[in-house]
């Protein structure tokens, strides 16, 4: 190979941030674990779309969530106390809604009081490409892009474990 076409291949491999990686059929999201996070972009409840790769940097957590999914209301309020506690320290949480429509996720996170970004997911692409079937899903992300912890379901005292891994995740 030539001396230029490597030194383009390094830059072009440099400036690509957090590539999309196709995952794997298979049990919602914990293939990922230890591989790069798939990039996504989607619309956010404050306008504006947001795109994964521009948290690259910080500590990242996604939650696929739903409005059906009674485990889901449980656990927001909860994970919106972490995302106030953490989020001046380099800490976002993307909340990612499934439904088919948007207005209910919308009076959802407003009755519940959400101040983390919730974006909608309504052709359900990004959950198909984190191959997510369990609601909620939650995936723990770390600063250099790398899915480092994967929870499917919400049960009662969970939110201690996400607190312990942002934690440390932060510590790095």
């Amino acid at each position: 190979m030539h001396r230029r076409t490597l030194i383009v291949a390094a830059a072009a491999a440099l400036l690509t941030p957090w590539p999309a990686v196709q995952a794997a059929e298979g049990d919602g999201g914990g293939e990922l674990k230890g591989r790069l996070a798939p990039d996504f972009a989607l619309k956010s409840l404050n306008g504006p779309n947001m795109r994964l790769s521009e948290l690259r940097g910080e500590v990242a957590m996604v939650n696929f969530w739903a409005t059906w999914c009674g485990p889901c209301r449980q656990e927001m309020p909860l994970l919106n106390q972490i995302y106030r506690q953490y989020h001046a320290v380099g800490f976002e949480l993307l909340g990612v809604n499934i439904d088919d429509v948007a207005d209910k996720a919308v009076d959802m996170a407003n009755t519940l009081g959400v101040t983390f970004p919730v974006l909608f997911d309504e052709e359900k692409s990004v959950r198909r490409l984190y191959h997510v079937s369990t609601m909620p899903t939650t995936l723990l992300i770390g600063r250099d892009g790398t899915v480092r912890y994967v929870h499917k379901g919400y049960t009662a005292g969970l939110e201690q474990t996400y607190l312990d891994q942002v934690r440390a995740l932060l510590k790095e």
